[in-house]
């Protein structure tokens, strides 16, 4: 018997996003379940009743006949304690739980024999389970519509402009806390036109800014930041001093101010004191993606938007839910993932397989008993760096100089006196014809090196710089075959058909290579161009 999936309306207040959504309705059933949705559940994302029924899904007149029925609940927001006193004996909750901030809601679900899924537990560490993470999702969109909220808020354009009225400087944009939310602000803004600057306890997100428009701010301490599962860890009092310091810089400068810091299990730091509002521009903006957690501002007030000092501090915490359709969307293909990890058979059955670490770091309550917290997942060992056999031993140093050494002024002497034999030998030995051609040849090796071979390999691949050089040495050859020097061509020697012929066809082929090389490396570079 398949089991049924349910997906109740959301009952947290201004809550507007659904936990399914009607194309992934049609590939839950694929998957061999049965879906049924309560009546206008998806309305205020803009999915209708009809729609859901032409996916499918069977539409349930109330929460209680869905809650009653459903062998599997799919939600967004954690269910009320009157929402899991409908719910049926033994049946599977999938949706965000925060089990340490709701440990009422945690019993509650143990008195009904419930497995529960946590998706706010997922370890986001494991690489196989970003298509499960819900978190990364939803942050992603609040980060979005943060700026779009701050541009509704802020009383100039973005980008800077020169009209015939004046002129409009860019807005100044400061996000403090590099995550996904953060990094999806930074983009925003900064495809609007915005100056953007960004600061995160977590250094190796430096490069993440920069790659999205924005300038990384780094603080003036030494303490590395990163937490566990990419979230940042709660700072040292000497660090937290040194950042407070550039914040009040920085706050004081930007137009528009994006706070996203947040520590697991923790209220929310903060960062932006009573004293630096007062320090910024009337008109200015703050948006504090952290008011759920009591925000990184003083004066942010949670679910508002309040004026202090002439500044707008918005403290919305439905910012996903302000773009439903697409919250919905997401979140919904989020857990279709989740449902083909629990249900590999295809036959409306699950598995709740604790051997997966995935499945386990989600799990929270498995048949009324309490998992959670999960045990850290085992990460797969970093391969050890295989001994290299063509590691060189490091040359002994000779005479007190190290490896690298510049040359003993004997040696160097020695070597430019064999050099100066040898042209010699060759000037007294070889015939007049020859000397113009072994310069020439010197000339072509010596610039062949100087141009490609002395290229840093970063630049230039080894391979790539021995063919050239070749390619021009051969070009030069030909040339001077097509065209001999000047004493030559006065004298009437003009070259043999053949070794002409040859010569056009060295030139032709070369030049197909070095201007070939020339064209693919254009469009590498392109590559990386926006």
């Amino acid at each position: 018997m398949p089991l049924t999936i349910g997906v109740p309306r959301e009952t947290f207040p201004g809550e507007k996003r659904v936990a399914t959504v009607p194309e992934v309705v049609e590939k839950l059933l694929k998957l061999g379940f049965a879906v049924a949705i309560e009546r206008g559940a998806g309305e205020a994302a803009n999915f209708t009743d009809a729609a859901y029924q032409a996916a499918g899904a069977q539409v349930l007149p109330d929460a209680a006949s869905l809650w009653g029925s459903a062998d599997i609940v799919f939600k967004v927001r954690p269910p009320s304690l009157a929402e899991v006193a409908l719910m049926k004996e033994g049946a599977t909750l999938i949706g965000f739980i925060w089990p340490a901030q709701n440990p009422e809601l945690m019993q509650a679900l143990v008195g009904k024999r419930a497995t529960v899924l946590a998706m706010d537990c997922l370890p986001r560490q494991l690489s196989r389970a970003q298509k499960m993470d819900a978190l990364t999702s939803m942050a992603g969109i609040a980060g979005y519509r943060a700026v779009i909220e701050a541009a509704n808020a802020f009383g100039r354009f973005f980008a800077g402009q020169v009209t015939a009225a004046g002129k409009v400087p860019p807005a100044k944009v400061f996000v403090a806390g590099a995550g996904v939310a953060g990094l999806a602000a930074i983009g925003t803004a900064a495809n609007l036109g915005a100056i953007v600057r960004a600061n995160d306890t977590r250094s190796e997100v430096a490069d993440q800014v920069k790659s999205l428009g924005g300038e990384f701010v780094r603080v003036d301490y030494e303490e590395e930041g990163a937490g566990a599962g990419g979230y940042a860890k709660e700072m040292s009092e000497g660090f937290k001093a040194a950042q407070r310091a550039m914040y009040a810089r920085e706050v004081k400068d930007a137009d528009i101010v994006i706070t996203t810091a947040l520590i697991p299990g923790k209220p929310a730091p903060k960062l932006i004191t009573a004293e630096m509002v007062q320090t910024m521009r009337p008109g200015s903006v703050i948006v504090d993606m952290a008011a759920e957690q009591g925000g990184n501002c003083e004066l942010t007030v949670p679910g508002e938007a309040v004026v202090r000092h002439g500044v707008t501090i918005i403290g919305y915490t439905d910012l996903p839910s302000r773009l439903a359709r697409q919250a919905s969307t997401l979140y919904a293909t989020n857990l279709l993932r989740l449902a083909e990890e629990l249900a590999k058979t295809k036959d409306g059955t699950i598995d709740v397989d604790f051997a997966d670490d995935a499945i386990r770091g989600l799990t929270v309550i498995k048949n009324g008993e309490i998992t959670w917290p999960a045990p850290p997942p085992q990460l797969p060992a970093a391969a050890p760096k295989p001994a290299s056999a063509t590691t060189l031993p490091a040359k002994p140093a000779a005479h007190g100089h190290g490896a690298g050494a510049p040359l003993a002024g004997g040696t160097l002497a020695l070597l430019f006196g064999i050099g100066a034999l040898l042209f010699w030998l060759v000037g007294a030995f070889a015939p007049t014809s020859f000397l113009s051609h072994f310069t020439v040849f010197v000339l072509a090796c010596f610039v062949g090196y100087m141009v490609i071979w002395n290229v840093t390999p970063s630049l230039h691949t080894p391979l790539m710089s021995v063919t050239n050089a070749i390619s021009s040495i051969i070009a030069i050859g030909a040339l001077v075959q097509i065209a001999p020097p000047m004493g030559e061509a006065a004298a009437g020697e003009r070259p043999d058909g053949w070794i002409l012929g040859l010569a056009v066809l060295a030139l032709l082929l070369t030049a197909i290579n070095m201007f070939g090389g020339f064209a693919v490396t254009r469009r590498m570079l392109a590559m990386f161009r926006k």
